[in-house]
């Protein structure tokens, strides 16, 4: 909910995580989940509208995600807002979930634009120049593993269970970082994409070698991958703050990260070092709502509603949908 002045009150944000129906199959089954999509929703509707105390009649507009995503939830979710925007007769604001975790810093720190977003989740590994709501330019992506997949991968390879980030994290804290060498992906090229294929490749071919594992092994295994991750993103960090000086000269620096991986303490260490090399404020919102959540769909709704913008009920989800494009861009008479 927002005030007159433009704060932000967060007044129910129901997640109704999915981790224990998934965990048996080492990762999300995009059937599985759009079933409990449809066996869910009703209920967290109606407990986040008794914990806000607030009837939906109440509410001025309907805020969903429509992409991008496996399409089974997305479709669940855009259905059910379509029908309640319909049944309301209030409009409706189709959200993208990156510019969902683009915008949440403004919700929970207040960050003004411009500024500079690291993506780092299952399925997104990105750096964004963030000029305002609707205004986007991608500097760098994966071009192949998201860095939170990899983590996945890592964490199945070395039967370490679901989801992968935390457990990897957890058994690194006894292994030794410096024992194995892996690669660190790109680092010679100037551009700010990521890769962890080869990566990941390495980490396997080392198990193979040291089969069958200790449980040392494994600890080392997962500090060394873990280092070298967190020495891919700091310097990749470090390039796009330079680019970020170079662009805006003057301008107040801020590092935005955004995504389940912010979590990784390892990895936050090493942005916070960069940050505070360059001169920049590092921004990480609270980890409940870093990872996927209803509230920073709510608030990206709230800023596009604020500025005019709504959606028709023919708006279709998108399994992609890149923050860079043009419909994301509010038009200057809605505004």
């Amino acid at each position: 909910m927002r005030d007159q002045s433009g704060r932000a009150t967060i007044r129910s944000n129901v997640v109704r995580s999915q981790l224990d129906e998934h965990a048996a199959f080492g990762g999300v089954v995009p059937e599985l989940a759009a079933r409990a999509h449809v066996t869910w929703l009703d209920h967290i509707i109606t407990q986040a509208c008794r914990e806000a105390g607030i009837d939906l009649a109440d509410v001025d507009a309907i805020a969903a995600t429509a992409g991008p995503g496996l399409i089974g939830g997305v479709l669940v979710g855009l259905t059910t807002a379509k029908a309640l925007a319909a049944a309301l007769g209030k409009p409706l604001i189709a959200v993208n979930h990156l510019e969902a975790h683009a915008l949440t810093a403004r919700l929970t720190d207040g960050v003004q634009f411009p500024y500079l977003m690291l993506l780092v989740s299952g399925g997104h590994s990105q750096f964004v120049l963030v000029r305002g709501v609707g205004d986007y330019e991608r500097w760098g992506t994966t071009i192949d593993d998201a860095l939170g997949e990899a983590f996945d991968k890592v964490a199945k390879l070395l039967s370490l269970g679901h989801p992968g980030g935390p457990a990897v994290e957890q058994i690194a804290k006894s292994g030794d970082a410096k024992r194995f060498k892996f690669p660190r992906p790109l680092l010679r090229e100037a551009r700010l994409d990521f890769s962890f294929s080869g990566l990941k490749t390495a980490v396997r071919l080392q198990a193979e070698a040291l089969a069958p594992l200790s449980d040392q092994d494994v600890a080392d295994i997962a500090a060394s991958f873990q280092q070298a991750v967190a020495d891919v993103v700091a310097t990749r960090s470090r390039q796009a703050l330079e680019r970020l000086a170079a662009d805006y000269p003057g301008q107040k620096m801020q590092l935005v990260v955004a995504g389940g991986v912010a979590a990784n303490r390892t990895i936050a260490a090493a942005l916070q070092a960069v940050c505070a090399a360059a001169g920049a404020t590092l921004v990480v919102p609270p980890i409940a709502l870093c990872t996927d959540n209803g509230a920073m769909v709510a608030w990206a709704g709230a800023e596009r509603f604020a500025l005019g913008a709504q959606d028709g009920l023919d708006f279709t989800a998108r399994p992609r949908w890149p923050l860079d494009l043009d419909d994301m861009r509010i038009a200057p008479d809605a505004a």
